[in-house]
């Protein structure tokens, strides 16, 4: 099982590049630091524009910054943006939902994991992710 795609691990690659820098940051410089390619990126770039994480600011000297401080972005929501909704367990029986779902004891015991891992996803900001990252 993958928790994690592609995208959710470079947008947070990304954003960590930006909310260590004082200021905008180019495409190209990010482009640079994360040795990601340049369209993909400005792809992750964009969608966390449109999602309200980051401000993008045109022209000379232009790029990207956060819009809101990295205490506030989790990483379950970006996960959500990258991956939708976060479901751990579809209850999904030869292609439909469980006809047994009220009834099994399974399920509830996967629901009260799922809220567990959602809810330490949920703790995970991109400031304490930051503060992780050793020097060097």
């Amino acid at each position: 099982m993958k928790l994690l795609t592609r995208d959710t691990d470079y947008a947070i690659r990304a954003l960590s590049c930006i909310a260590g820098e004082k200021g905008v940051v180019s495409v190209t410089s990010l482009t640079e630091k994360l040795d990601v390619p340049r369209p993909f990126t400005r792809k992750i770039l964009q969608i966390l524009n449109k999602k309200g994480i980051l401000v993008s600011i045109k022209g000379k000297g232009g790029g990207f910054k956060l819009a809101v401080p990295p205490g506030e972005i989790s990483l379950f929501r970006l996960m959500e943006i990258f991956q939708g909704p976060f479901e751990m367990n579809e209850h999904v029986f030869k292609g439909e939902r469980c006809p047994y779902l009220k009834v099994c004891k399974l399920k509830k015991k996967l629901d009260k994991i799922e809220k567990g891992v959602a809810g330490e996803l949920k703790s995970i900001t991109l400031d304490s992710l930051i503060g992780m990252h050793e020097p060097g």
